[in-house]
């Protein structure tokens, strides 16, 4: 059977209650203390504070209210999302232009902050990075100092994708330095993290399948499956789409009754 495992952001917030009532408590709460309030606020993003990148209803309005007329912080708040795929130091660059208020990288907890957690355990070894974005570019920044995205790992082993000629959408091509390919050609994979939402269901589940099978090295002989990761196991998420979408959860499902068949 297939081994998941899914590190969790402690004190998930998935509150959806209306930020009217929210705030008319904060601000009533910071017009009576003039110490530093001995409390904090963690927000989601997806559904609560955007959609898509479209701000909900007042969210960006009350956000400011947590500051004061000079731009600095009384309120002391966290974001707390699934989401994910590029750094917390874009995510909150992100975030101030589209909320107007200025969010620092230690504000934005993702779904795949807590990889920092296994640095000293995968530091030097070859992982493998999955998922929409820049997973690879992410588990570099935590440190990593051995990792591949799926997208140029799949391209060191030829026909490992036999649906890749008849994929039209512009999936654009890694360049694969030759060296690293044949060095990626024998090295065994001691771990895959799910980063954030694949793009390639098809793909990633045949070569994770033949990571995990294999012990690393796929087209090798079977053995004892390395660890997989995954950020969170959400089924769905509120995007653009007026009805949820399907998730990194969803995938994770059609991984392991693939691999378990």
């Amino acid at each position: 059977m297939i081994h998941l495992q899914m590190l969790r952001k402690s004190s998930q917030i998935r509150s959806r209650k209306k930020f009217s009532q929210l705030f008319s408590t904060i601000s009533r709460i910071s017009s009576q203390q003039s110490k530093p309030p001995s409390f904090g606020i963690a927000f989601d993003i997806d559904g609560v504070v955007l959609r898509g990148t479209t701000t909900i209803g007042g969210a960006a309005r009350a956000l400011r209210r947590l500051y004061d007329g000079s731009g600095i912080l009384k309120v002391p708040f966290v974001f707390l999302t699934n989401g994910g795929g590029v750094r917390e130091t874009k995510r909150a660059a992100e975030l101030s232009e589209l909320l107007g208020v200025k969010i620092s990288p230690s504000q934005v907890l993702q779904g795949h902050s807590p990889f920092k957690q296994l640095v000293n355990r995968f530091e030097n070894e070859l992982v493998v990075a999955v998922g929409k974005g820049e997973p690879a570019v992410v588990m570099t920044e935590y440190g990593f100092k051995n990792v591949i995205s799926i997208d140029e790992y799949a391209l060191c082993f030829d026909n490992i994708d036999p649906l890749a000629p008849y994929k039209k959408w512009g999936t654009m091509e890694v360049a694969v330095n030759r060296t690293r390919k044949c060095s990626i050609n024998s090295e065994r994979v001691q771990a895959a993290f799910v980063v954030s939402d694949s793009v390639d269901w098809s793909r990633d589940i045949q070569v994770l399948c033949d990571i995990l099978r294999t012990r690393g090295l796929p087209a090798s002989e079977e053995g004892p499956q390395p660890p997989l990761y995954f950020a969170h196991d959400d089924l769905k998420f509120q995007g653009a789409f007026p009805s949820e979408r399907f998730g990194m959860g969803a995938f994770r499902i059609a991984l392991e009754s693939v691999f378990n068949r």
